[in-house]
């Protein structure tokens, strides 16, 4: 039992190396770590910043390749940095068409898109960036939005990150709230003289009359009392 458990101990801590291993596998880390500096050094600022998919796929290519040399024995140095080296120039290539030509830009890192303009959502763009309501509506809260009227623009960045232009305090409308307490006070049929916004594109009105439960921009039919608040400053 004793000589069981010593076995199972050994291979849970070692897989199936010996202890010898160990100062192995320290020199095969820093060896690997050197080269990756030597590597992100060589992309420059572009590969080290906040990442693009191109660039986020590169990073994960060269982690990949540095990862198994160090603590796998049966994985040399030199096919490693070959990898990291096809990788580099690939990544330098690319680099290089995608200043060159703008087309062959948007297809690796796609362009920016606009989610929100004058206050409504730009519905048809935000559905095809997959982009959750509450995420989003969580980004704009950090940036002090309370309600979408203070929004002249909102564009989702190559790179991930929400870009916001503003309209003036005097000229803030009345727009859908964002904050969690007022949001989530849906409305099927919205009272008559108040104003409304559409849960789920931002479509904003004064109610003229009662009955109306229809978005007439989206055709959906959860109501959120507006909000004219200016913004968080």
């Amino acid at each position: 039992m004793a000589s069981f458990l010593q076995i199972s101990l050994k291979e849970l801590l070692l897989g199936s190396e010996d202890w010898s291993f160990l100062p192995e596998t320290v020199l095969r880390t820093v060896v690997m770590f050197a080269v990756i500096l030597i590597g992100l050094s060589i992309l420059g600022k572009r590969g080290v910043r906040q990442l693009s998919v191109f660039e986020l796929v590169v990073i994960i290519g060269l982690g990949s390749a540095a990862g198994d040399p160090m603590f796998y024995k049966d994985v040399g140095f030199l096919p490693a940095i070959l990898v990291f080296v096809v990788v580099i120039v690939a990544y330098q290539i690319v680099t290089f068409f995608v200043g060159k030509y703008k087309r062959f830009e948007h297809l690796i890192e796609g362009r920016p898109v606009c989610l929100i303009k004058d206050g409504r959502f730009a519905i048809h763009n935000f559905n095809k960036e997959h982009l959750a309501q509450d995420e989003f509506f969580a980004e704009l809260r950090a940036k002090g939005v309370s309600q979408l009227g203070q929004v002249k623009q909102a564009i989702i960045e190559v790179q991930g990150e929400i870009s916001l232009f503003f309209f003036p305090d005097k000229d803030v409308q009345y727009g859908l709230p964002i904050l969690p307490d007022e949001f989530y006070r849906f409305e099927k049929f919205p009272g008559e003289g108040e104003t409304y916004s559409c849960s789920h594109c931002g479509f904003t009105q004064k109610i003229e009359k009662t009955g109306i439960n229809h978005c007439p921009a989206c055709n959906k039919t959860t109501w959120v009392k507006s909000s004219n608040e200016p913004r968080w400053k």
